[in-house]
């Protein structure tokens, strides 16, 4: 059961009110994580604000949606990894064993290789990567940009598994666990 209180759209007021009707707008639900966040509406603000920023930067959903799969499967956040192998599967059309291979920052696509491999890095050294790391994504293919969003793709990822796994924020996607390292 969740740490903190999830605050339902039909009993929401204010602030929190208008950001949960535009979750559910936008999304068609009101996933558990964001009726969470919302006791600070400035924290959903912010999450919404940096999602959608990111969700119209260079890497496409695919990508970002492997990214937030190798994060959480990095930092044990089970909320996540539910949440993200069913978008990956239905939103970013991932099949099973690009989600499986996405959790261990592999993927068959060369481009999504190459940014799993530098996110890696960033999630593994908590940002404490090597300019070898750097020269590497970059003799991939990824522009300085790129490498950019990945960094930050990483950090928004960081703070929701976080979030999820301090709140004990109740998973409300069908379940996938993290594989014990």
């Amino acid at each position: 059961m969740s740490r903190l209180p999830l605050i339902q759209p039909d009993t929401a007021t204010g602030k929190a009110a208008d950001l949960l009707a535009g979750v559910q707008k936008a999304l068609g639900v009101t996933p558990n994580m964001t009726k969470a966040m919302v006791n600070s509406p400035a924290v959903l603000e912010a999450y919404l604000a940096f999602s959608g920023a990111l969700g119209g930067g260079w890497l496409s959903v695919p990508i970002r949606e492997r990214i937030a799969l190798l994060v959480a499967e990095e930092n044990g956040c089970d909320y996540c990894l539910s949440a993200h192998s069913y978008i990956g599967a239905n939103v970013a059309k991932l099949d099973a064993a690009e989600i499986e291979a996405g959790r261990h920052g592999r993927s068959g696509d060369a481009k999504a290789a190459a940014v799993l491999a530098f996110a890696a890095a960033v999630v593994r050294t908590r940002g404490g990567v090597e300019e070898a790391d750097i020269a590497a994504a970059r003799d991939s293919g990824l522009t300085d940009g790129e490498i950019t969003e990945v960094i930050a793709n990483v950090a928004l990822n960081v703070f929701t598994n976080y979030l999820n796994k301090a709140v004990d924020t109740d998973i409300d996607w069908p379940v996938v666990r993290h594989h014990d390292h």
